[in-house]
This record gives C-alpha cells, structure tokens and sequence, in this order.
C-alpha cells in the first residue's frame, strides 16, 4: 500500500498538484459511501498554475472543471472515488477533513494555516478509498499563530474586514471591486500577504488576479441568489 500512495503523489505532481494526507473515516466525519481511506489534494505554489494555464479551456469554472477532470482520472486509475470541494450540494466538510489528514489550523484571519506554505495552499478534491490503506505518521508541528504575537494579519486589511469577530465580506469584497482596490486584485490578499509563513508560496501576480477575479464572480452571484 506504500507503493500505491508513492505512486499517486508522483502521478498528482504531472498537475502540479500535492497528496496532503489522509485518514480512515469515522462515521461522524461525513465521507460519503463506503470509505476506508479518505486521501486529500491540494497544491501549494506554483506548479499547478502552470500546468492549468496551459490545459485550462473556455468554459465556466475553468479551475474547478479541470480539476474535476483530472481528479476523476486519477480516482479511475486508481480504483478511487473523486470528491470535490465545489459542486454541491451537498457541500463536503473539507475544511474539517484537513484537519484529520495533517497539520493545518484556523488562522485569526479564517483560513487554515499550514506550518510550511502558511496561508497559500488550497485543498482541490479528495479520493476515497474502500481499503483501509496504511498511512504514514502524521507530521506533528505547532500552530504557527500562537507563537505570533503581533498578528499583523488582522491589522493588513485596508478596510479593516478582519477582526476577531470574523470575516466582513462585503466591504472586502467592495473594496477590491473599486478603484482602491488594485494592489489586492493583482497580488492576492493583503491580508494573508502579511502572515509571515510561507511567503514563498505566495501566487504571482497572474495566479493572484484569477483567484481574486473568480472570489468576487462568485460573490456577486451568491448575492443575487
């Protein structure tokens, strides 16, 4: 079984993207179907964007489509169920299943930190296994934010939608729908810019302006729901 996860980790690097853990499923943790072994992929700097810009196609969601093709592909090849993060409902608990596969954790700000690529990772899809496979040990590492005592996340925002209280959307979102709001669009959030982890893992300025162009797309069609 060894064999199997080293062999999926090398055909996920072809997209660029990561195996980041896994876990055996309890039922309290809402994998879908018979599931033995539940393995997460994600990526982290930028192998994956270029590999989608150059397979992307003109069509809704490209991200998201291409994802769910090449996911699909490697769960078929090995004898795997794709599961995605995006298409519901029903919405899968992604954010707690990474929990459970490695060591990430809630940042002041709302995204899961990790200890290597900080606030720049995202989690693409998941493959469910019925074989209970064997994993390695989990990888134990401290929450990088309790040992951050200025918290310069919370304070980055030029429109102050960060606090301890939660997430402001529609002022960041109005924010970087305006004029004043091109050092965002164009270089990602300024708050997750200012997390001292992983600022290598940072997107390029081309990276950046997809994922934020598709945040807002995707906010002002929540809006007129």
């Amino acid at each position: 079984m060894a064999d199997l996860l080293a062999r999926l980790s090398s055909s996920l690097a072809d997209y660029g993207l990561l195996s980041r853990g896994g876990f055996h499923p309890r039922p309290s943790d809402g994998v879908p179907g018979e599931t033995g072994t539940l393995v997460l992929i994600g990526n982290a700097g930028p192998e994956l964007w270029r590999v989608f810009t150059h397979q992307r196609r003109d069509e809704p969601h490209p991200l998201d489509a291409w994802t769910r093709r090449i996911l699909t592909d490697v769960a078929h090849r090995f004898d795997a169920r794709a599961l995605f993060p995006f298409g519901g409902p029903p919405t899968l608990p992604f954010q707690r299943w990474a929990r459970r596969a490695e060591a990430v954790f809630p940042s002041p700000i709302g995204p899961l930190i990790h200890p290597d690529y900080g606030l720049w990772h995202a989690y693409r899809g998941a493959l469910a296994f019925t074989d209970k496979i064997a994993l390695p040990l989990r990888r134990r590492c401290a929450n990088p934010c309790r040992s951050c005592l200025d918290r310069p996340c919370l304070s980055a925002c030029p429109v102050d939608a960060f606090d301890d209280d939660g997430y402001e959307v529609p002022a960041c979102v109005a924010h970087i729908s305006s004029g004043d709001g091109g050092d965002c669009m164009n270089h990602g959030c300024g708050a997750r810019r200012a997390c001292p982890v992983g600022t290598e893992f940072a997107p390029a300025t081309a990276q950046a302006r997809f994922h934020m162009d598709s945040f807002v797309a995707a906010r002002r069609a929540a809006s007129l729901r």
